[in-house]
């Protein structure tokens, strides 16, 4: 099997370049998702259109998340699976995922119409945001399904050896959001509800795309029974993604209670209550771009790492990691001078904003809050890199490390004392910390790789 699949036979350079580039577009495409909305809505409606976009992030974020617990969980199993030669078996691991991955997005649009309200207020609305982020997510919820089939489904495309097909169905959806977004919000004026339609129309297309190449499967024919949800199925699968949810549903938790907090400490200082929310989901969005190339990293990592540890060689999976790791590390260093250096030039892409407060929190904060960006790609390879060795625990607490851990307390207890100060200081602290303990959880398992290496090589 190792011979006659290219994941075991071509070099792992070669490998990451065919897997990660499109793996990184395609996690780029989904957060442009959000910044092309940001972009219009903040240059057509303004600053309460930007801070109801940052309100409505957590449905975008749980999206993801059961994109990633199906997605990269189907992956992971089909890979792995691949690796110890079972076609056949292997085959219901993407079924089980595809039908997963569409279903979770029906239960979450139910849930977020019957509660839409109360959701938004939970999430840190402003009573003067509110109706702004209700027009928006009302919409929006329309697409979860199209959104989270067609984000999770690109995995299932990139395990089965096409990940140039993942990427077109990432891009049509991109393109297709962007022109009807400056048809809709600027040429017939429909403001927020022109950006959400738009949204929802693109990530459609991009679903579809999805469908059609699932009914043309290349590794074999996928048939009826292998959609069929089985408990055992869709259990591997959802244990091995459960990682990547859970670092997005961290990231969800954390974005509701910085929400919060956001408004509470910003109604005491200078700034008042929508400057820092808007700044801040600015911020975070912008963040994404530089943080979707690492998780993309990691994504496009994952079937070599799988393939090649089911099959015992062990030596690539361990290339797989530095060289993932490495070029992460190389753009982490470029993203942080960027935003330290061009904090008010990338707030500005954004719309302007008559209030010179508004531009001196927003890069305070760029510059202090993401100040160890250099550090940032570490923990989420790392994270993924144990999910793909089939060891999810590990994965899951790595995940949990910087944004449950160590950063929602910090953004409890520092505002305490610093006001809303303490939410910028809270995240560079957070991903120091969560770097150090992926380096140290690394060392130790590259120790017991190496055993096991050692142990093949005798045999």
């Amino acid at each position: 099997m190792e011979q006659k699949n290219p994941l075991g036979e071509l070099p792992v350079p070669v490998l990451l370049r065919r897997y990660a580039l499109p793996s990184i577009l395609a996690m780029l495409v989904s957060a442009l998702y959000n910044i092309v909305d940001q972009f219009f809505i903040g240059r057509s409606v303004g600053e309460l259109g930007n801070a109801a976009t940052n309100v409505a992030f957590p449905l975008s974020t749980s999206c993801v998340a059961l994109a990633l617990l199906f997605g990269i969980g189907g992956a992971a199993a089909f890979n792995l699976t691949m690796g110890k030669g079972k076609k056949e078996k292997a085959l219901f691991y993407i079924g089980n995922a595809a039908t997963m991955l569409f279903l979770s997005g029906v239960v979450l649009t139910v849930i977020t119409e019957l509660f839409l309200e109360p959701l938004l207020i939970v999430f840190g609305s402003p009573q003067n945001v509110l109706p702004y982020a209700r027009t928006y997510t009302g919409i929006t919820a329309i697409g979860f399904p199209f959104l989270i089939l067609s984000a999770g489904g690109g995995h299932l495309i990139r395990a089965d050896g096409s990940p140039s097909m993942a990427m077109i169905s990432n891009l049509a959806g991109a393109v297709i959001n962007t022109v009807l977004d400056a048809l809709f919000v600027f040429g017939f004026n429909m403001g927020m509800q022109g950006a959400a339609l738009a949204t929802v129309i693109g990530q459609f297309v991009a679903a579809a795309i999805i469908v059609w190449y699932l009914c043309r499967f290349k590794t074999a024919p996928l048939s009826l029974s292998h959609f069929r949800p089985k408990l055992s199925v869709t259990g591997f699968v959802a244990k091995l993604g459960t990682a990547n949810f859970f670092n997005q549903i961290a990231m969800m938790i954390v974005q509701i209670v910085m929400n919060k907090s956001l408004t509470y400490y910003g109604s005491q200082s200078v700034y008042g209550e929508s400057i820092p929310l808007a700044c801040a989901g600015i911020i975070t969005k912008v963040g994404m771009v530089f943080f979707s190339i690492c998780i993309g990293l990691s994504q496009g990592m994952q079937p070599i790492v799988s393939f090649n540890y089911g099959a015992g060689n062990y030596k690539k999976v361990k290339q797989a990691y530095r060289l993932a790791t490495g070029i992460g590390t190389i753009i982490s260093v470029i993203a942080f001078f960027a935003f330290q250096i061009f904090p008010r030039q990338l707030i500005g892409i954004f719309g302007s904003s008559q209030n010179e407060a508004y531009y001196t929190f927003a890069v305070r904060y760029f510059r202090i809050y993401m100040f160890f960006t250099f550090l940032n790609a570490i923990q989420p390879i790392s994270s993924n890199f144990f999910t793909a060795i089939g060891k999810p625990g590990k994965g899951i607490f790595l995940s949990l490390t910087r944004q449950i851990i160590f950063l929602l307390p910090l953004i409890v207890i520092f505002p305490l004392f610093l006001g809303v100060d303490g939410i910028m200081y809270a995240g560079p602290i957070a991903d120091f910390i969560a770097a150090m303990v992926s380096m140290i959880l690394i060392y130790k398992e590259f120790g017991k790789i190496n055993k096991l290496e050692e142990a093949t090589c005798e045999s």
